[in-house]
């Protein structure tokens, strides 16, 4: 029988009860008796808690599920109260040598000893006499004391920057294959095929549509291809909007249905798309055939398939025009591979006894996945064989609904979880279903709301991850991932939770809800103590909210301010909210937050003072606040118990003093260095702890290199990212400073297993030793430097098996990239492979770069070398490059500004057939692209823009059988294209000219060139005359009267029309259209701007 997730919050409460700190205030107030009446009461209750949950199960036990009830909110209730106490203790401590108290003290209610201590006797004493009622209540029920069981021990496991779960995947090839090969033969279709994927929950539908999503196939056969998880919520407007956001289009919040449906005309057009709508549950045929099915089908190019999965045949038979592809369970082999990969990978040795246990339990899965892969990562954490006995003897696969029911194995596997990993995983429940998490965030919020208990071994954040990761490992989370996140270089991990593992959260634990949740279900937020909101819909928010509203975690970053005032503050532990506040708004009354996330706000001045009194606070973000030039002196006081602080996107000028105080410090993203005293880089000495990503500026003001020493980066081995810039931002140059900067970059060598180095504006002539070692840079996985204009070498990389992007800007004295290389024997058969493991490279404003590689004595060998795997390159205003790097695998290629040799550059053979993507930018003297052009059979975007001299585009075009977009812009003497160029190019779906007057001019006239565009789906930017259009598209017809403006009214009722309407469309014609000497209609358009 599981325990409740009562009984650890009852555990810490005994042990909060106990803390040192209180303790010395309750003294000093003289309610020390009464704080050691309630410590004992409260471990009286935990000793029977175990037995009232077993009894609370069973017939008769609904007055003792009552009684927990009136318990956890007493629970709370108590841990508020001993949270003043804890918070006068720190208030005391943080008082001791502050300059600045009494610009803060204005703010504190209970800051004479005399109220403070009548204040908390009464709260005290009233909670204590809650408790002894229930105390005297579950002396009646005749509660057992139960055994304290040994908490699992948390393994730590080993993580990866490089997350792929795809070595779980079983068995499912087959399927992948077959359905593949079904969205393929579609693509003659002209009305949009549905194809549902169904079977029982935990069998790998949302695996394999992912299979086939990022199928390589998949991937070149559809122009546009989006994911939405439907869940519970089949609400038409809310698919629509998020598929037009998939699409890159953008719909505001109220926006109608039909609305909507012009915004899906415009962003998805006649495209051939690939929509998965994943876990659909809608069963009334009414909703899909009357009201989205007309709507999803109304737009796209023939071929276009929408993806269905869902558990319900009858969904898969209401939604289907193709047949339904029924997933099967797991046959027996495969079903013991994706059990013993997890059972077995930990240290667990696969022994015989284990094997034939193990087998048996595969068996009672019945070969659904998520179960197996479940119970393999509950046994990989037990080494005996009575350990799997045990789990082999509880009753999975003996439940009412067949040897087939997932839940009964999940419910197992959690009973298993340690108490904190419960409430942990519980917790998650807070976010609604398909939700991506980010990690940090998660444990950051876990840890606030106290689910985490330090160790003598590892702090919070260090136990935190290893909860996370054991979770993750268990399958109670999944789809980890590492992501870009919206500030530059900055890389997050986030993860998922499966539909299933989201019901069982919310089966064992009504804590969390989402405000969505809350206004479907009409419910109120009495017993909520965890709210997230992902949207704000004033009036029935304000429905909601009209209760008991006093939450202990608030995410609602669109929670309108007065919405948010209403709420009672006074027992939150964490808070996201974005926006305005009042001006005259404080968090005096959110004394007990230890989670503060006030990104994209603007904050002001006194509500950054209030901050500085919230003395239990953990993490802050300030992400993103463009106002903020600085922060208060007196957070370093104050703020002792601060772990995590983020600054990413702010514009501050400066630190406060003596943050080399917060020892605790374990995430500082920002760190400017200033001349005043305690604001120094010799600040960072004592962050032993600092971890994640560390960006440095305004570098130039360092004293004195002894002082970059002091910062003792290096011992800092936690740090995975690092930028160092001279100036206060990246983008601008810093004032010549006369002191070494070479000496201040030698001591500030880090660690050698740092991920992610980036240097701007350093004025120093030579690079230190340490980036000279290539052992030094063994970890490195992208490499930036820019604006270091006196530097004639980059870092010793050119041979990392780890570096797999580089980006080097404004390096005036750069002119190889790899030199001193040795090549054996005056030659080589084959070329040296350099940068092993490179795939991205942008080469920027490089005015000396001349080539890849020099040999030992400064002789260029660009033919000698290679970079194998390289996939994107850019190359943009370096005047002295000459020829591409040989690159076979090269997808996106970039050219802008520079010199290159035309029969280097053009020499098609030598550009890899696997290119995908062209841009060809600011070429003053190109005067012709080559007639072979054509080989590049991958070809799907071809840009060329600002290429002054060129004449036009070459007959040999005819071989580009995959070019969907092409796009000629500002070159003005190209005059035609070649005699039906445009109908040799079967894919060609989007075609935009620009800056082209004499093709524009062609355009317009008709004959024979509009009848190489017409069959082309997307044609913009041609100019005509009329006031400038904001364009998805234009259809370009012959004008004369009969068959111009009859034909351009014919095709007006298909048009995607703007907020006029028609009334604008046909005013437009008949205004810009007036003789038949014009051609052009737009058929997909906005109001003139």
């Amino acid at each position: 029988m599981a325990e409740s997730l009562l009984l650890p919050v009852v555990e810490g409460l005994a042990g909060k009860a106990a803390d040192v700190l209180i303790q010395t205030v309750t003294r000093m107030c003289g309610l020390d008796d009464d704080r050691e009446t309630l410590e004992r009461h409260l471990r009286a209750v935990r000793c029977k808690l175990a037995n009232a949950e077993e009894r609370s199960q069973t017939n008769g036990g609904d007055y003792i599920k009552s009684w927990m009830e009136k318990l956890k909110a007493v629970a709370y209730e108590a841990d508020d109260v001993l949270d003043d106490f804890q918070y006068e203790g720190l208030r005391r401590e943080a008082r001791i040598g502050k300059s600045t108290s009494r610009k803060v003290l204005g703010y504190v209610k209970y800051h004479s000893p005399l109220l403070f201590r009548f204040a908390m006797s009464r709260k005290l004493k009233g909670v204590l006499d809650k408790i002894r009622e229930l105390v005297e209540e579950m002396n009646m029920f005749g509660l057992e004391n139960s055994v304290h069981r040994q908490e699992p021990q948390l393994p730590w496991r080993q993580t990866h920057s490089k997350l792929d779960e795809s070595t779980d995947i079983f068995g499912r090839d087959d399927d992948k294959e077959r359905v593949v090969k079904l969205l393929l033969e579609q693509q003659h279709q002209q009305k949009v095929q549905v194809l549902p994927i169904f079977g029982m929950g935990g069998l790998g539908k949302t695996t394999l549509a992912k299979m086939v999503y990022n199928d390589q196939k998949v991937q070149q056969h559809f122009q546009l291809k989006m994911w939405h998880c439907v869940s519970d919520n089949f609400d038409v407007s809310a698919i629509l909007k998020s598929i037009i956001k998939l699409a890159n289009g953008t719909c505001d919040q109220a926006d109608s249905i039909q609305i909507l449906q012009k915004k899906l005309d415009e962003v998805i057009g006649r495209k051939r798309f690939f929509l998965v709508l994943d876990d659909v549950w809608n069963e009334e045929k009414r909703m899909w055939e009357d009201e989205l099915k007309p709507l999803l089908c109304s737009v796209g190019g023939q071929g276009s398939v929408i993806v269905v999965t869902c558990r319900s045949k009858q969904v898969a038979t209401i939604m289907a025009t193709l047949k339904p592809h029924e997933l099967a369970f797991l046959g027996e082999e495969d079903s013991w591979e994706l059990f013993s990969n997890k059972a077995f990978s930990s240290g667990v040795e696969e022994q015989a006894e284990l094997v034939t246990i193990g087998r048996r339990i595969v068996n009672k899965c019945g070969g659904l996945p998520l179960a197996l892969k479940t119970m393999g990562g509950l046994l990989s954490s037990k080494q005996h064989v009575e350990e799997w006995k045990t789990v082999e003897g509880s009753n999975i696969g003996d439940n009412v609904g067949g040897r087939h029911e997932v839940m009964p194995i999940l419910k197992l596997s959690y009973n298993h979880l340690s108490s904190e990993m419960k409430q942990c995983f519980a917790f998650c429940a807070v976010f609604p279903k398909d939700y991506e998490m980010q990690k940090d965030m998660l444990i950051q919020l876990w840890m606030a709301n106290g689910f985490i208990k330090e160790e003598a071994t590892m702090d919070l954040t260090q136990k935190g991850e290893c909860i996370f990761h054991e979770l993750v490992w268990r399958s109670f989370l999944q789809d980890l991932k590492v992501v870009d996140s919206f500030f530059p270089g900055y890389e997050k991990v986030v993860c998922k939770m499966h539909d299933l593992m989201h019901d069982l959260a919310r089966n064992v634990s009504n804590d969390c809800a989402t405000i969505e949740e809350l206004i479907e279900q009409k419910a109120f937020l009495k017993s909520v103590c965890h709210l997230q909101m992902s949207m704000d819909n004033s009036k029935e928010t304000y429905d909601v909210l009209n209760g008991n509203t006093s939450p202990r975690t608030l995410l609602a970053p669109s929670l309108m301010y007065q919405d948010f005032k209403r709420l009672s503050h006074a027992s939150l532990r964490a808070l996201h909210r974005r926006g305005l506040f009042h001006t005259s708004f404080s968090f005096v009354n959110a004394k007990h937050l230890r989670y503060l996330d006030l990104s994209n706000c603007d904050v002001n001045a006194r509500l950054l003072d209030s901050v500085c009194l919230l003395y239990n606070l953990q993490t802050l973000r300030l992400n993103n606040c463009n106002g903020l030039r600085q922060l208060p002196e007196d957070m370093m006081m104050s703020l002792r118990k601060l772990i995590h602080l983020f600054l990413f996107g702010c514009q501050l000028r400066r630190m406060p003093r003596k943050i080399g105080q917060l020892v605790n410090l374990r995430t500082l993203t920002t760190f400017i260095v200033d001349t005043r005293d305690g604001c120094g880089i010799e600040e960072l000495k004592d962050l032993r702890h600092l971890s994640n990503r560390l960006e440095l500026y305004n570098l130039r003001k360092i004293k004195s290199a002894e002082h970059a020493k002091e910062a003792n980066l290096q011992q800092k081995q936690n740090l995975t990212e690092l930028l160092f810039c001279w100036g206060l931002n990246k983008y601008g140059m810093p004032e010549n400073e006369t002191y070494s900067e070479d000496e201040v970059l030698h001591h500030l060598e880090p660690h050698s297993k740092i991920q992610i180095l980036e240097l701007h504006g350093c004025g120093g002539l030579e690079m230190p030793q340490w980036m000279r070692d290539p052992q030094m840079l063994q970890c490195l996985r992208k490499l930036t430097i820019t604006k270091w204009t006196r530097c004639k070498n980059i870092p010793v990389v050119w041979l990392s098996t780890s570096l797999e992007f580089l980006h080097l800007g404004r390096m005036d004295e750069l002119k190889t990239l790899c030199g001193n290389l040795c090549i054996e024997g005056g030659g080589r058969s084959t070329p040296l492979q350099i940068f092993p493991k490179l795939k991205d490279m942008v080469l920027r404003e490089l005015s000396s770069l001349e080539g890849w590689a020099d040999n030992s004595v400064g002789v260029s060998i660009d033919s000698s070398v290679i970079f194998p795997v390289l996939e994107k390159l850019e190359i943009c205003h370096c005047p002295k490059v000459t020829s591409l790097p040989q690159s076979p695998v090269l997808k996106d290629l970039d050219l802008a500004g520079c010199y290159l040799e035309v029969e280097c550059v053009w020499d098609i053979p030598r550009l890899p057939t696997s290119l995908e993507n062209l841009w060809i930018q600011d070429f003053e003297g190109l005067v012709a692209l080559p007639s072979n052009l054509g080989d590049l059979a991958k070809l799907s975007y071809l840009v060329v823009y600002s290429c002054m001299a060129l004449k036009g585009l070459p007959d040999g075009m005819d071989g580009l059988t995959s070019l969907r977009k092409l796009e000629i812009i500002d070159c003005p003497a190209i005059e035609e294209f070649p005699n039906g160029l445009l109908q040799r190019l079967p894919a060609l779906d989007s075609l935009t000219i620009f800056g082209c007057p004499e093709l524009e001019r062609r355009c317009r006239e008709g004959g024979e060139c509009f009848q190489h565009l017409s069959p082309i789906p997307c044609k913009r930017g041609f100019r005509t005359g009329a006031p400038e259009v904001e364009a998805e598209s234009t259809i370009i017809a012959p004008e004369a009267e009969t068959s111009g403006k009859k034909f351009l009214r014919r095709l007006l009722p298909s048009c995607a029309h703007s907020k006029s309407g028609a009334t604008f469309c046909t005013h437009f014609l008949d205004k810009y259209v007036p003789f038949s000497g014009q051609v052009y209609l737009i058929a997909y358009c906005s109001v003139p701007k």
